[in-house]
């Protein structure tokens, strides 16, 4: 059997072991070759017959012509790739060697060579299907366009690496982080990295340049950057190690980051990614845009919602993406961030996911503003904060943790580690922990981190659930060890028909590979189909 490579990135090539092969002139009957190849799933004959010919031709004989010219190409004498029957045509691709398939696998992994990445760069910087453009065919050009625009990512997300590799010095990066901007020219990201670069190199006069061309770009495009984020974006050093790629999914489900300013100057970022009805996260203590959305944690349960709605997020103020520097951690402030979001986002009516002290946030919204929540799910909730009622036992242990997250915020520190591997995901593995201390450092400041700490324990909204008038379903660990079961049926039965859901986990916060998670997603669509 004969190994099959089909190269798309530049002119359309196929090799049989190696040795390239002779294509079909006709430029319909290649172009069929790669729709089939890229897309890689089964599509009905008229639908081909529509994006590939014009109605006034014979289709069907034209995609039983070129169905005839394309076998040789990709059956051999023991394998059948494609199948056509009366109301399909299939290009079986499991055992094909396809460019851009086998980079966005390889791109998945953190573990490519600086050599390879020079590779991947210099081929992502072919054009995707270089000469095969259909202009008369308007929905084949859609589709060749839009896979071009996710070549292009790709090729982003390897520059970014390579613009931000530890062992490239600055003035070689520069380079890259220059085709990254050219190749993304309204990635925030990039752009601040390239003003690093030249600063670094000392580059004064092309910094001036380019720091007055780049934020007239972006303030034309509407969206919120200041060159000024260079000086405080992550920890000192923090570019001394490669960060981790990009990850394909995104790549491919790419979130929209947005900036909006809540009433008292403080900048909030959300993202928004999918289409559908739509459903807003009320932000939760320990979340980063970029990096939550790749996280072992919740990951997963985003993506999952993603796949069918339009899933909005933040970082609330002093967390994530969102102003660090703010004079006001407190409750309400929390609540007037979340009207902030919903306002930029524009949004009449959606669903409404509130998790651990975000639920709280989420029902004081519930009860000012009905007409906009559909439906209220909350998971991991209560209603009152650990100073409302406590023993002066508990106090003292709460003040304790505050004590010790000034000191071992982010560190390696078995101590502070132990608070959260027993209260906030017990399961978690070695790997999952590691990535949570990391995640940790990047998220907020030991100093942020006790204000939020001491605020969470103020929180009361005890006395507004009988107010609240909207569908509701609650949702809790049955072993949370953090937040008891308990809380979560008191604040159940204490909401007028509000429906209750006890998963199989001792988690406060899921973890995505938890048969729980799976669980979670599916109730809130259940719930969220509901009229």
């Amino acid at each position: 059997m004969a190994q099959i490579s089909i190269r798309t990135l530049g002119e359309l090539t196929i090799e049989h072991d190696g040795r390239a092969i002779e294509l079909p002139a006709s430029k319909r009957t290649r172009a069929l070759l790669a729709y089939l190849a890229l897309t890689a799933r089964p599509h009905r004959r008229d639908r081909l017959c529509e994006v590939f010919w014009a109605v006034p031709d014979d289709p069907r004989g034209a995609l039983r012509w070129s169905l005839s010219k394309m076998r040789p190409l990709v059956n051999d004498d023991t394998t059948q790739r494609l199948v056509a029957d009366r109301e399909r045509v299939t290009l079986r691709t499991s055992d094909l060697d396809i460019d851009l398939r086998s980079i966005a696998s390889e791109l998945d992994s953190p573990d490519s060579s600086l050599s390879r990445l020079h590779e991947l760069a210099e081929q992502l910087g072919e054009p995707l299907l270089d000469g095969i453009d259909l202009p008369n065919q308007a929905l084949f050009q859609e589709w060749l366009i839009a896979e071009r625009e996710d070549a292009t990512r790709l090729r982003g997300a390897v520059l970014r690496r390579l613009a931000r590799h530890p062992e490239i010095p600055p003035d070689r990066s520069l380079n890259w982080a220059r085709a990254w901007v050219d190749c993304d020219p309204f990635n925030a990201e990039a752009a601040t990295l390239l003003l690093t670069r030249l600063e670094q190199t000392g580059a004064r006069s092309e910094l001036t340049r380019l720091t007055q061309e780049l934020a007239k770009r972006f303030r034309n495009a509407g969206i919120a950057w200041s060159s000024a984020a260079r000086a405080t974006t992550g920890e000192p050093g923090s570019e001394q190690a490669e960060p981790p790629p990009e990850p394909v999914r995104q790549i491919l489900a790419r979130q929209k980051i947005q900036f909006c300013t809540s009433n008292d100057g403080v900048r909030i970022a959300y993202a928004s990614v999918g289409e559908g009805s739509p459903i807003v996260k009320a932000a939760n203590w320990l979340s980063h845009l970029e990096l939550d959305w790749d996280a072992p944690i919740w990951s997963p349960l985003f993506r999952e919602l993603a796949k069918d709605h339009r899933f909005i997020r933040y970082d609330e103020r002093g967390n994530g993406l969102s102003d660090w520097d703010v004079d006001t951690i407190a409750f309400d402030a929390f609540v007037a961030d979340l009207e902030t979001v919903v306002a930029a986002a524009a949004l009449d009516r959606f669903a409404l996911l509130g998790i651990s002290q975000g639920a709280a946030v989420s029902i004081e919204y519930a009860i000012r503003y009905p007409e906009k929540v559909s439906h209220l799910i909350l998971f991991g909730a209560y209603a009152s904060g650990w100073r409302i009622g406590a023993s002066d036992e508990i106090l003292k242990e709460r003040e304790a943790v505050m004590t010790l997250t000034q000191t071992g915020w982010g560190q390696d520190n078995p101590a502070y580690r132990q608070i959260f591997s027993s209260t906030f995901m017990p399961g978690a593995t070695a790997e999952e922990l590691s990535w949570f201390n990391e995640f940790q450092r990047r998220t907020t400041s030991p100093e942020n981190a006790v204000r939020f700490l001491s605020a969470f324990g103020d929180i009361d909204v005890r006395d507004r659930l009988r107010q609240l008038e909207v569908p509701t379903l609650v949702i809790h660990s049955l072993g949370d060890r953090r937040i008891p079961v308990e809380t979560g049926r008191d604040i159940a039965a204490s909401i007028a028909d509000a429906e209750f859901l006890g998963l199989e986990s001792d988690g406060h916060l899921l973890l995505g590979r938890e048969p729980a998670s799976q669980l979670f997603v599916d109730a809130v669509r259940e719930f969220i189909a509901r009229e």
